[in-house]
């Protein structure tokens, strides 16, 4: 009894630390996206992509397109939205505000020592220099993880019509990617209706039925097990 109750208490202890370790790497992982993005929320895209989906596998490519779909339609800055998803995801109502904190924390830091010291370098030519060289940079931050999301959603040559006309409305039309979200995802709805998603069930069954299976068995075993 006594072996059985250290046991408990040691798994416990070793799942609380467990627990503590990921608040820390959420906080810790969002602290250096903070830190190294330049130019907006769109610019965290590839080191959130590199971070949470290539190294982490805290999500899917599919899952942070969807994430950056909601993130961008729900008010609030982009980035912070999207930390607060992932986090939630991951660890709840506590998860979200460690990564929501080491993602606001950096930023947050520098703008207020920029803004106690404006005054001094604001008109300094080797500070207007370098935020000139910054710019082109931030653009090609923004622009690299098109191509890789492109490949994640499936963009073929039939349907890369549809960004290249959402990208032409939004910048030379003047359209509100609000409405685009809107009118998108009505879209797809009344696709998914029309057409149906029989591909999509038929993985979903499969995976249903042989989930079942697979309970079925280790059932079956058990019971072998306890007969012996």
């Amino acid at each position: 009894m006594g072996g059985a109750a250290s046991e408990i208490g040691e798994s416990s202890e070793c799942a609380e630390r467990n627990v503590r370790e990921m608040y820390w790497e959420l906080f810790s992982n969002f602290f250096r996206i903070g830190l190294f993005t330049i130019g907006g929320g769109y610019a965290m895209i590839p080191l959130i992509q590199q971070k949470v989906v290539d190294q982490k596998q805290w999500v899917s490519g599919e899952e942070l397109m969807d994430l950056m779909a909601v993130a961008q339609s729900c008010p609030g800055i982009f980035a912070v939205n999207i930390s607060i998803f992932i986090g939630y995801k991951l660890r709840g109502v506590k998860g979200a505000l460690c990564s929501t904190l080491g993602a606001c924390l950096p930023s947050f830091i520098i703008i207020l020592i920029i803004a106690m010291l404006f005054h001094q370098f604001g008109d300094n030519e080797w500070v207007a220099r370098f935020f000139r060289g910054i710019r082109p940079a931030v653009v090609a931050l923004i622009a690299a993880p098109v191509f890789k999301m492109a490949k994640t959603a499936q963009i073929t040559r039939k349907t890369v019509w549809i960004p290249v006309a959402v990208a032409l409305a939004i910048w030379w039309m003047g359209v509100s990617p609000i409405y685009v979200i809107m009118i998108a995802g009505l879209a797809g709805y009344a696709y998914g209706q029309l057409f149906g998603d029989g591909d999509d069930a038929e993985e979903n069954s499969s995976i249903i039925h042989g989930g079942s299976s697979a309970t079925q068995e280790t059932s079956s075993n058990d019971s072998q097990k306890t007969t012996v």
